[in-house]
């Protein structure tokens, strides 16, 4: 489509004439006015013309203000003009069109073959423009969404990331399915459907074999479009009643990263109109990324199972009683979409009375957690020959720094003598121990020293003495620490919980775990011991 404006009418009309002639649609308009008034028309209905030939001597506003004030708006930027005169055609006059925004400067009269070649020339570089700019926005789209890809801290985040950027780069419905160990399908929908059901699991599990079929003995990127038959339906539209939905096929992107990995695969509608090739190609690259990050999290997920465990089997939900003292303990991993840390805690019958141990490797890591265990076999055999806790965190400090000189952790060790209530405390960096009263008081002990693995000089123990109404409390920072809060304030909030809790060690623990476990960012572990006069 050609917008001529021209305030002559039979230069109008003959301009018209051999544009049609060259397969042209052509829109007249007679003054500046017209020609604004127009193109907003046809910007709203989105068929905005290909080229504008503006005349320079209209008598509202010259073509090149006109020009101008075209090219100030963004949705006509874009719009290509060439001036035309009869009057206007110094070199002067030229270079005040091309600085105007115009594309081309026509001396008129002119051939008919010139007109139409001047015009042609004019909207073929805007299709050009026009489709750099798109494919560099689609480029963009496709880097946006790769961050977010890369930025999934578990499958399921990995999956809805990639549905969504597939959507966003084809224009259309779209799902995202990465398989990981044992089978287990992690899926994602751009569609949001609160109140429709999902596919069932036979059709996950159709998917699942349908993606090692096509990628069965291949690595890298393939395309495919697999009918409706074969593709379960669901995934790209509501279901109607009864499962009644449209049977759509899909055309499928999958990505293996290596030889050994499992496949992910991105789907779209095969109906799915304006996929061009070059659309299909940033969606496979997009599904070559995923697979990339599906390799790194679904290796994570293998670790922290590796680690959870390890850490699990050292770490009994209960703890052998000593006879005078009641011992609770309670641990919670964090979040699954976080790393698995190096929390630990032991309760150890000694020679002088009850051994307890709480702390914290620094790390997070399978690396972490397995420090943690040679930590607390180390605690266990040494404190056979010497349960006092400023020995214990000596000969601790020096095995951390001969064994793993890059690894530090924080520990708190108290000693318990259940016949006389008398407490000694080592601490090492780590939170002191609370003592929590049955009369609603609460107070933190003075036990402070540097993290072990620094070789520093420590203190010598602290002293109280633990009354039979008290309760000894020890916890990990993963209970209270938060991002952005100051420690000493957590600390705080948990000593004014602690002591509004009834009596009792397993209520102290489990109401405080209820107040301050929820999401943690990192791994929880408590220890609560008290007297009970019967040793």
């Amino acid at each position: 489509m050609i917008l001529v404006v021209d305030d002559v009418a039979a230069s109008r009309y003959a301009l018209g004439a051999v544009l049609r002639r060259d397969g042209h649609r052509v829109v007249l308009v007679a003054s500046a006015g017209e020609a604004l008034v127009e193109l907003d028309v046809r910007q709203r209905a989105g068929e905005l013309p290909d080229v504008a030939l503006v005349d320079v001597g209209l008598p509202d506003m010259n073509g090149f203000e006109l020009c101008r004030r075209m090219k100030q708006s963004p949705l006509m930027a874009a719009l290509p003009v060439v001036h035309f005169s009869a009057a206007q055609i110094a070199p002067a006059d030229r270079c005040r069109g091309l600085d105007a925004g115009g594309e081309a400067y026509l001396t008129v009269p002119a051939e008919p073959e010139e007109i139409q070649a001047v015009v042609r020339a004019a909207a073929r570089g805007a299709r050009h423009r026009s489709d750099a700019e798109a494919h560099a926005g689609h480029l963009t789209q496709l880097a946006e969404t790769i961050l977010h890809v890369q930025s999934a801290r578990c499958p399921t985040e990995l999956a809805e990331a990639a549905a969504v950027g597939t959507a966003r780069i084809t224009r259309c419905p779209a799902a995202a399915f990465v398989l990981g160990e044992d089978g287990i399908l992690y899926r994602g929908l751009s569609l949001r459907r609160s109140t429709v059901s999902l596919p069932d699991e036979g059709a996950h599990d159709a998917v699942a074999r349908l993606a090692r079929r096509v990628m069965a003995g291949r690595t890298g990127v393939r395309t495919t479009v697999v009918p409706a038959p074969l593709w379960p339906p669901g995934f790209f539209h509501a279901e109607g009643p009864g499962g009644t939905g449209p049977q759509d096929g899909a055309r499928l992107a999958l990505a293996r990263a290596r030889e050994g990995c499992e496949p992910v695969c991105l789907a779209v509608p095969a109906y799915a109109q304006g996929i061009s090739p070059d659309t299909g190609r940033l969606v496979g690259r997009l599904a070559h990324a995923t697979a990339l990050a599906a390799e790194r999290l679904l290796m994570y997920e293998v670790e922290r199972h590796i680690a959870l465990t390890l850490q699990r089997s050292f770490l009994p939900t209960h703890v052998p009683q000593v006879p005078g003292t009641e011992v609770v303990v309670r641990y919670e991993p964090a979040s699954h979409d976080t790393e698995i840390g190096g929390d630990f805690y032991a309760a150890l019958h000694t020679s002088q009375g009850l051994l307890t141990a709480i702390g914290d490797v620094v790390g997070h890591s399978l690396d972490a957690a397995t420090v943690m265990v040679e930590i607390r076999h180390a605690l266990r055999a040494y404190c056979v020959e010497d349960p006092d806790p400023a020995s214990l965190a000596h000969r601790l400090d020096t095995m951390l720094q001969r064994y793993h000189p890059e690894r530090t952790a924080t520990l708190c060790l108290a000693l318990v003598e259940p016949e006389t209530g008398r407490i000694r405390v080592a601490n090492a960096g780590h939170i002191p121990p609370l003592v929590v009263g049955e009369d609603g008081t609460a107070h933190y002990l003075e036990a402070k020293g540097p993290l072990l693995g620094l070789g520093l000089g420590r203190p010598d123990p602290t002293e109280t003495v633990l009354r039979p109404t008290d309760r000894l409390l020890m916890v990990t920072d993963g209970l209270i620490e938060t991002r952005g809060t100051d420690l000493a304030v957590s600390m705080e909030h948990l000593r004014a919980a602690a002591a509004d809790v009834p009596p009792g060690v397993t209520a102290l623990c489990d109401t405080l775990l209820a107040c301050f476990g929820h999401d943690r960012e990192d791994d929880i572990a408590l220890l609560a011991v008290r007297l009970t006069g019967t040793a």
